[in-house]
């Protein structure tokens, strides 16, 4: 995992460069005599203030950045590499006692453990005798020929490609995550509800159904 924090703090050439390894799994370093290529797979995860001052979300409206500054804030992080974001979430301020409840409402870490064994173990029996592992690394034209989601399923990410919410590139990783989704819920082959999850999870709103259960006490 690598794992940035104050993200639009880094230069952004930085940010650029881990644009080919998310996309392909690899680093390809060229020089005059040859060219290597080195396996490079990994989880990325940033985190970003609202705005400069980090006090955006804050309770009693504390911040005072124009919506300019926010803008630019928020551009420091291009377009093409959210797009690489599967997961977007929005975290605000919380009170005592919702922190309190949250502590003691939540799944423990053993307890999801066990679920993500499970979901790991039906992707490696899905995916036995292909060169894939995980949900992540089977191609987009793999994933839409021989595991389509439901038809249900399909027409909500056709409408998202239509109003031009998503691209051709967000879309395949919309319908791994729904597969994933699946997956950690039990459900055989994705349906209209897990990629609703998934498009949610990427919109960064409130989860519902099964997938909000999921990380709540049984």
């Amino acid at each position: 995992m690598l794992f940035l924090d104050e993200a639009p703090e880094f230069a952004s050439n930085v940010l650029e460069a881990l644009r080919q390894p998310l996309e392909s799994g690899h680093v390809v370093v060229s020089r005059a005599a040859m060219t290597a290529a080195f396996p490079a797979r990994f989880q990325l995860v940033l985190a970003a203030n609202p705005c400069p001052c980090g006090l955006g979300s804050s309770a009693g409206d504390q911040c005072r950045c124009t919506p300019l500054m926010r803008r630019r804030y928020a551009d420091r992080l291009s377009g093409p590499i959210r797009d690489r974001v599967d997961i977007h979430r929005v975290l605000t301020s919380m009170s005592r006692p919702e922190l309190a409840s949250a502590m003691t409402g939540a799944r423990s870490t053993s307890d999801l453990a066990v679920t993500v064994a499970v979901a790991r173990e039906r992707q490696a029996r899905r995916l036995d005798g292909t060169p894939w592992r995980l949900n992540s690394e089977v191609p987009g034209v793999e994933l839409r020929k021989r595991w389509p989601v439901r038809d249900e399923g399909r027409v909500l990410v056709d409408q998202q490609l239509r109003t031009l919410k998503l691209n051709a590139r967000s879309a395949d990783r919309i319908l791994r995550l729904a597969w994933t989704i699946a997956d950690l819920v039990g459900h055989d082959v994705p349906g209209a509800g897990d990629v609703e999850t998934a498009l949610s999870l990427r919109r960064g709103t409130a989860l519902g159904g099964a997938m909000r259960d999921l990380v709540q006490t049984a």
